[in-house]
C-alpha cells in the first residue's frame, strides 16, 4: 500500500476505533460498506497495535495511573499540606487500584486562595492520563464562567447532567473539576446527585470509574483557625491532623448558605469520599514555592531572592505575619519584578 493511502486508510480507521461513540452513522451503499470493512479488517491485522498510539482513546494506552510520579510531586512540588498529600496519595491510589468501585472517586478540596487545590488537581491529572489537564477526558467546569445566571439554575441543572453523561459514556475513566464551588449556585450541583451514588449503571451507564473534584475556599476560615490555634499554643503544623478538621469543615461547608455546597445532598448521603482541608501557609513554605517556580522558569535557584519575594507578601495577623494571605498565587508574577 502507498503511503498515502495508508495514511488516509488509517485516519478512517480512527474514527472507527477511538471516537467510542455508539450514535449509527449515515447509511451508505451495501458495496462501499463492505469493501471499507475488507480494507479495514485488512489493515487492522497489520496496524492493529499502533492505532492506539496515534490518536487519545479510551484505553490503557492514554490512561495508567503512575503512582510513583504522583507521590514525588506531592513531595516535592506541594509545600506545607502534610494532610492533604496523605490524603490525595491513598484515596487516588486506592480507587485506581480497584478493579470495580462501588462509585466514583469524590474528592472536596477546602481552603484558602494560594494553598495548592488547582495545583493538586492537575497532579491527579498528569499522573492517570498521558495528556494530563489536556486530555480530552478531563474536564474542567468553573462557576462563574459555565453557570454565571442564578435565573437559569435549571437549564443548567439539565446541561450538566448531559455533560456528564455524555462524557462519561464516552470514556468510563472521565474526571470533572468542578473550581469555585463556593461561588456555585445553591442546589445546581445536586443535579449530578445520582452519578455519584452507589448505583451499578443509570440507563446504562457506569459512574463508577469516574473522578469528580470540588474546589472551594468555603471551610477556609475553620481550617485557618486550627492552623492559627496550633501556632498560639507553640504546637508544630505538623501536628496538625484530620480529625483535628473534618468534623468542623463538612459541618462548615453544608451550613455556608455562600457554599455550593449549601445544604447539599452530596454531603447529607455521605457521598464525598474525602473532605480535603489546605492549611495557610507560612514564609518558609513561600520561599520553597519561589525556589520551586524558578526551576520551573529555568532559572537559578537563589534563596536570597526567593526570601525577598516571600517577605514582599502580605500576611496576617498583622502583628505576627504568620500566615500568606494570598498563599503562593502571585509568585510568579512577583519573581518577574525581582528577577
Amino acid at each position: 500500500m502507498k503511503p498515502r493511502k495508508r495514511h488516509v486508510l488509517l485516519l478512517l480507521v480512527l474514527m472507527f476505533v477511538c471516537t467510542g461513540m455508539n450514535e449509527a452513522i449515515e447509511p451508505i451503499s451495501t458495496s462501499i460498506a463492505v469493501g471499507m470493512a475488507a480494507a479495514l479488517t485488512g489493515f487492522l491485522a497489520r496496524y492493529q497495535n499502533i492505532l492506539y498510539y496515534l490518536h487519545e482513546c479510551c484505553r490503557p494506552e492514554w490512561i495508567s495511573f503512575n503512582r510513583s510520579g504522583l507521590e514525588t510531586d506531592l513531595e516535592r512540588k506541594l509545600f506545607g499540606q502534610h494532610i492533604a498529600s496523605r490524603i490525595i496519595l491513598k484515596a487516588v491510589t486506592g480507587f485506581m487500584n480497584n478493579e470495580n468501585p462501588k462509585k466514583p472517586l469524590v474528592l472536596s478540596l477546602h481552603g484558602w486562595t494560594g494553598t495548592g487545590k488547582n495545583f493538586v488537581s492537575q497532579m491527579i491529572a498528569e499522573n492517570i492520563y498521558k495528556e494530563g489537564m489536556d486530555s480530552s477526558f478531563v474536564h474542567v467546569f468553573t462557576s462563574e464562567l459555565h453557570f454565571p445566571h442564578a435565573s437559569r439554575i435549571e437549564t443548567y441543572k439539565t446541561q450538566l447532567q448531559q455533560w456528564v453523561k455524555g462524557n462519561v459514556t464516552n470514556c468510563a475513566q472521565s474526571m470533572f473539576i468542578f473550581d469555585e464551588m463556593d461561588k456555585m449556585h445553591p442546589g445546581l450541583i445536586d443535579s449530578i446527585k445520582p452519578y455519584l451514588d452507589y448505583y451499578d449503571k443509570l440507563d446504562g451507564v457506569s459512574y463508577r470509574k469516574a473522578i469528580f473534584i470540588f474546589l472551594s475556599n468555603a471551610g477556609g476560615e475553620s481550617i485557618t483557625q486550627t492552623a492559627l490555634d496550633f501556632w498560639t499554643a507553640g504546637r508544630d503544623r505538623e501536628e496538625i491532623e484530620l480529625k483535628h478538621l473534618e468534623v468542623a469543615l463538612s459541618l462548615s461547608v453544608f451550613n455556608n448558605k455562600q457554599s455550593g455546597l449549601w445544604h447539599t445532598s452530596l454531603i447529607d448521603k455521605n457521598l464525598v469520599d474525602f473532605f480535603v482541608p489546605f492549611l495557610p501557609l507560612e514564609h518558609k513554605h513561600v520561599v520553597l514555592c519561589a525556589l520551586a517556580e524558578m526551576e520551573a522558569k529555568g532559572l537559578r535557584r537563589d534563596p536570597d531572592v526567593a526570601d525577598r519575594v516571600a517577605r514582599d507578601l502580605v500576611y496576617f495577623p498583622k502583628p505576627e505575619r504568620v500566615f500568606s494571605v494570598k498563599g503562593c498565587k502571585t509568585i510568579d508574577s512577583k519573581l518577574d519584578y525581582y528577577t
